[in-house]
This record gives C-alpha cells, sequence and structure tokens, in this order.
C-alpha cells in the first residue's frame, strides 16, 4: 500500500512538473530569439547611418568585397529559427537559420525572426511562430511577438 502511494504521488508530481518545464524552455527560447535578433539593431543602425541599405548580406565568407551600399549584418545561424542567409552569404549548417532584416530608404527596417528548428513544438505553430524588431524613421526600435502570450517575454508584445 504505501508504495502504491508513492507511485502515485510521483505520478501527481510529474503531471505538474513536466508541462511547466515544457513553458519554460519555451518561454526561455523566446527570450534567446529575442536578445540573438535584438543584437543586430546596433549593425542596422550603423548601416543605416552610412547608407548602406540597398541589399542585406549575412555570413559572407571571409575576404569577400562587398558594394559599399552594401549592409554586412554580422548575422549567426541560430538552431532556434527557420530563414536563409541573406545576400551572397554561405548557406545556414543544416537545422539552423537567420532572421530576416529589411531596411528601407525612408529609414525603417525590421528584424524578423521565426521559429523552427530545435525550438519548442508551441512556438513552431505557422501563425505563432514569428518575433519582429520594427524600426521607425526616428529611429524608435520596439518588439512585437506572434508566440502565445504565456511565452512573451517583457518589453516584446
Amino acid at each position: 500500500i504505501e508504495l502504491m502511494i508513492v507511485v502515485a504521488i510521483i505520478g501527481i508530481l510529474a503531471a505538474i512538473a513536466i508541462p511547466q518545464y515544457q513553458n519554460y524552455i519555451a518561454k526561455s527560447q523566446v527570450n534567446r530569439v529575442m536578445g540573438e535578433t535584438g543584437g543586430l539593431k546596433a549593425n542596422v543602425e550603423n548601416c543605416m547611418n552610412d547608407g548602406r541599405t540597398t541589399a542585406v548580406v549575412s555570413n559572407i565568407p571571409v575576404g569577400t568585397v562587398l558594394p559599399a551600399t552594401s549592409c554586412e549584418l554580422g548575422a549567426t545561424a541560430s538552431n532556434l529559427l527557420t530563414g536563409a542567409v541573406q545576400g551572397a552569404g554561405t548557406a545556414a549548417p543544416a537545422n539552423t537559420g537567420y532572421p530576416q532584416v529589411t531596411l528601407n530608404a525612408n529609414g525603417t527596417a525590421t528584424i524578423i525572426g521565426t521559429f523552427g528548428s530545435s525550438a519548442a513544438s508551441t512556438l513552431k505553430t505557422a501563425s505563432a511562430n514569428t518575433l519582429t524588431w520594427s524600426r521607425t524613421a526616428e529611429g524608435t526600435w520596439t518588439c512585437a511577438t506572434t508566440v502565445p502570450t504565456k511565452f512573451r517575454p517583457t518589453g516584446c508584445q
């Protein structure tokens, strides 16, 4: 009888703990992608300040000479994202992807991270799997995401 009680208690604890752990993992992955994509804001600002807005390039081979108007992001592939390399860069390793960056002549920009690859399955739903940084023409950055509310980090609604 005592053994059956112990097994029942362990079963109840596991039924509560496993879903909470999965939620914790998903939330930490959203925070990680927010940091990875947010880290590109400084590079985007530099490109815009220097007038390098005609083409976005990521993961270029060492020694490649870019046109003066091209923006090299310095983006690295992430195992939580899907997205092709931009411009003439080297393709992403298997099961990784790049954030997608768009620069506009009017001073606006977007950085979009799309969850995939090794991200939690709850973050891969087609209509609820992006985190987007948007820059206004005045230079203000805002974060928005389509992931479920319970996974959204503070400062990114």
